[in-house]
């Protein structure tokens, strides 16, 4: 279910080959709950992968009640719809913005990750709920690849907004293989962490992708050079280097060497519904600064503890 026409156009285009009469695309929205209903009774749905979420940070700060209500009420009737039909496999698609988030989209995607550990919890062994998180995928939707090569082929500068920010990378093909691997591995509860090598400074790859166009940096010591380096100053919510697990929480190795699986906190199913009906409430009124409150209180809340008295597999 995706909200973008030409977007699940292009993705029915791509797989039909592949899949003929099997493949269904169906434009609507994770926010839908008749029709997420109805396409779960339809089409007996045993396995979901859920990457139906508003992603670009700046976007998502700039339309808060609109980011909030896709990543997180989205998730919820997804949830609550696979719940109902007791879907066997349910994997989030999360990302390392959701450690400690200091912007909307992050935080969004942590609540997403407290209600699919919520709902492991619910469905016990009817079902395997976990969320899978890792970076940024390379030539994936805003990916800075992308702007990049744009930015180069009109003469540049090139726009970096910092020069020590640093971001982890993956291919799409890697990073598609070890989600569809972690799925396997789920029982039920995991946060599964993608191993993404050593994080890549923003600067470093515009020099690098500059070169690999026959070009050359201009700056001060380059004067002659072909394409500038412009540093924009850190967007709002925008952190210097990301992280893929919460600290002083357990994080265990699995069977797969590119795999590792989190013990991190999540609150009282009852405390969650409770929160989740205040944000509602605070949605319908339109309320964008205390949506953008509650929302980062509850991604980043001190009463999260990392859970007592669990051990490693």
């Amino acid at each position: 279910v995706y909200a973008s026409e030409a977007a699940l156009y292009e993705i029915d285009r791509r797989i039909r080959p592949a899949g003929g009469e099997r493949v269904h695309a169906c434009l609507g929205t994770v926010e839908d709950a008749t029709l997420l209903a109805r396409l779960f009774r339809q089409h007996r749905i045993q396995t979901v992968y859920h990457a139906a979420a508003h992603k670009h940070v700046p976007l998502v700060e700039l339309n808060p009640l609109e980011g909030v209500a896709n990543n997180i009420l989205g998730t919820r009737e997804l949830v609550e719809a696979a719940l109902a039909h007791e879907v066997e496999s349910f994997v989030l698609i999360s990302t390392d913005k959701a450690v400690r988030p200091t912007n909307v989209m992050g935080a969004s995607k942590r609540w997403a990750e407290l209600i699919v550990l919520d709902a492991a919890r619910r469905a016990g062994r009817r079902g395997r709920y976990c969320a899978v998180r890792f970076g940024n995928v390379l030539g994936s939707s805003g990916s800075v690849i992308p702007l990049f090569r744009e930015q180069i082929a009109s003469g540049g500068p090139v726009t970096v907004t910092h020069p020590q920010v640093n971001r982890y990378f993956m291919s799409v093909h890697e990073a598609v293989e070890l989600v569809i691997q972690a799925a396997t591995l789920a029982q039920g509860g995991e946060i599964f962490l993608l191993e993404m090598g050593e994080p890549v400074k923003i600067a470093d790859l515009a020099e690098r992708m500059i070169r690999l166009a026959g070009l050359e940096v201009r700056d001060e010591a380059h004067p002659e050079g072909d394409i500038a380096i412009e540093f924009t100053g850190l967007r709002p919510g925008e952190k210097l280097f990301e992280e893929l697990w919460v600290a002083d929480c357990n994080a265990f190795g699995t069977r797969h060497p590119k795999i590792m699986k989190a013990l991190e906190p999540a609150p009282d199913g009852a405390l969650l519904r409770q929160v989740m009906a205040g944000l509602d409430a605070m949605l319908r009124a339109e309320d964008e600064a205390g949506v953008r409150d509650l929302v980062l209180d509850i991604a980043g809340a001190d009463r999260l503890q990392c859970p007592a008295n669990r051990s490693g597999p």
